[in-house]
């Protein structure tokens, strides 16, 4: 358990550098590049911190999660309580009332499990409250950022609240990724073909040494 465990923690330190070696990369080919891109950085958590309506939602979150927390750990207190009686009468039971006890935490145990999930699990009650609660403000964030964006004439920006930078925008003029995909000689759009011969035959070609 533990090597997994230093594995796992290895393997996320390794992706966070990954993605931070990338960003840096990115940012000092686009600052050597001589061109007048503009960058900018936005701390989304620093904003919400400053929204009410963020604290708003993050008090209904709690209050459910206060809730739901209560009745999972009143199922694993019933599912704890039958087990516990079963082990000291377990001596004094026939088969067929060990039988059934054993079936009635089974049934206790499933049920805890389930209720767990259904509240805490990875598309449980309290994802999607986390989802209708934080919609609005993200569209708020965003609908801000793109406005600061145009205002400012920036060319790409960053959030800076998460482990490394995340690109939160970026002028669609600076996307390469097709002519990385005909590096690796993967298939391309076809109008990208157009495009880079007309680019090839706009280029300056050198002058013929003698």
């Amino acid at each position: 358990m533990v090597a997994r465990l230093s594995l796992s923690r290895l393997d996320n330190n390794l992706d966070k550098m990954m993605r931070l070696l990338l960003a840096f990369l990115g940012i000092l080919v686009f600052a050597t590049n001589g061109l007048a891109q503009k960058f900018g950085y936005v701390d989304t958590e620093f904003i919400t911190s400053k929204m009410p309506e963020y604290a708003k939602a993050q008090q209904q979150i709690d209050q459910n999660t206060k809730t739901w927390l209560a009745e999972v750990e009143k199922k694993k207190e019933e599912l704890e309580k039958l087990e516990k009686e079963y082990k000291l009468e377990e001596l004094l039971l026939t088969e067929d009332l060990k039988q059934q006890r054993l079936a009635a935490i089974q049934v206790k145990s499933k049920e805890a499990k389930a209720l767990e999930n259904q509240v805490f699990g990875a598309e449980g009650e309290l994802f999607k409250l986390k989802q209708t609660a934080y919609k609005s403000i993200l569209d708020q964030i965003s609908r801000a950022i793109e406005k600061v964006v145009r205002a400012k004439r920036l060319d790409f920006i960053f959030d800076k609240a998460n482990d490394g930078l995340v690109l939160l925008y970026t002028n669609p003029v600076h996307d390469y990724s097709d002519y990385v995909l005909e590096e690796l000689g993967l298939e391309l759009d076809p109008n990208l073909v157009e495009k880079t011969k007309k680019e090839e035959a706009q280029e300056p070609k050198s002058p013929k040494k003698n």
